[in-house]
């Protein structure tokens, strides 16, 4: 066996035994996947709790390590609507390669999710976006950040060169503007782009990525959002923005303002995120 070989077989053994661990400890098979940005964790909370399982317990299973990122899967519903949690993610900046970034969503689209729910606190790059504003992303750029399909391609989870056109699904980004309608939620929409971190971007770099067409910059969502659209998974993201990015206020950037925007935003977000996931879930049941 050669190498490439190898690491493709040890990574499959380690998404197997992930799987098996989880399906020992709660028997649901989750509908939608939700993978909880920054300051966003308490969320988890609007959940009937079946089971949770700290990553710790999942065999060679990357562990969160980043501030306001618990670090487990919460299994159970929203309403009848089976959902499997992310509870804190886990980041590049970390020291993770690509491949141990992406085993999460490639581990809960194995469960059976049929959409990831991506959330991420961001930096606004738009001049017209406000912190606490929520943003649907329609679309992303990958340009800065290692693309995790890099390596053996795996065929069970998608082909060799998938397509990229329509990443977060069309139809399901309608169901979540139809829900912050009728949930009373302001919503923005617009272009995510993903840095590795963890230091913030300096004020050349914003410029730039406002040139380039980006309303939102962050250190995570657009390498998961690859690998579940690689596996066939409907893919949706709302981003929290949480500040202004670097150089658009004379204010530094600091982490916990990021936590603390976010945790203000919590009870608008929870009503978005709420409502579309039960209209996914009757969408999804219809299909």
């Amino acid at each position: 066996m050669n190498r490439l070989a190898q690491i493709a077989h040890s990574y499959e053994m380690q998404i197997e035994e992930a799987v098996s661990t989880i399906r020992a400890r709660c028997g649901i098979r989750p509908l939608v996947a939700l993978t909880l940005g920054s300051g966003l964790g308490d969320y988890a909370t609007a959940l009937k709790v079946e089971e949770e399982i700290p990553y710790t317990d999942i065999p060679d299973f990357p562990v969160s390590t980043a501030p306001g990122h618990d670090g487990r899967f919460i299994i159970g519903y929203l309403d009848q609507v089976p959902v499997i949690c992310m509870k804190g993610r886990i980041h590049l900046y970390e020291g993770y390669e690509p491949w141990d970034v992406v085993l999460p969503a490639r581990v809960m689209g194995k469960l059976g999710a049929e959409v990831l729910f991506l959330t991420n606190a961001a930096g606004g790059i738009n001049f017209g976006f406000m912190a606490g504003d929520l943003m649907l992303v329609t679309d992303h750029i990958s340009t800065f950040a290692p693309n995790p399909l890099i390596g053996p391609n795996f065929a069970e989870f998608g082909t060799r060169f998938p397509d990229m056109s329509h990443i977060y699904d069309l139809e399901l980004c309608d169901l979540i503007r139809e829900t912050a309608h009728q949930e009373n939620v302001p919503l923005q929409e617009g272009v995510y782009v993903q840095l590795t971190g963890p230091s913030f971007e300096s004020p050349a770099e914003i410029r730039m990525l406002r040139q380039l067409g980006a309303d939102a910059v962050g250190m995570s969502t657009v390498i998961e959002a690859i690998a579940a659209h690689h596996a066939g998974m409907r893919v949706v993201c709302i981003s929290c923005i949480a500040n202004a990015a670097a150089g658009m206020t004379k204010e530094p950037l600091s982490g916990d303002d990021v936590n603390l925007t976010a945790g203000e935003t919590a009870p608008m977000f929870s009503r978005l995120v709420s409502g579309s996931i039960l209209a996914l879930g009757k969408a999804l049941k219809k299909s």
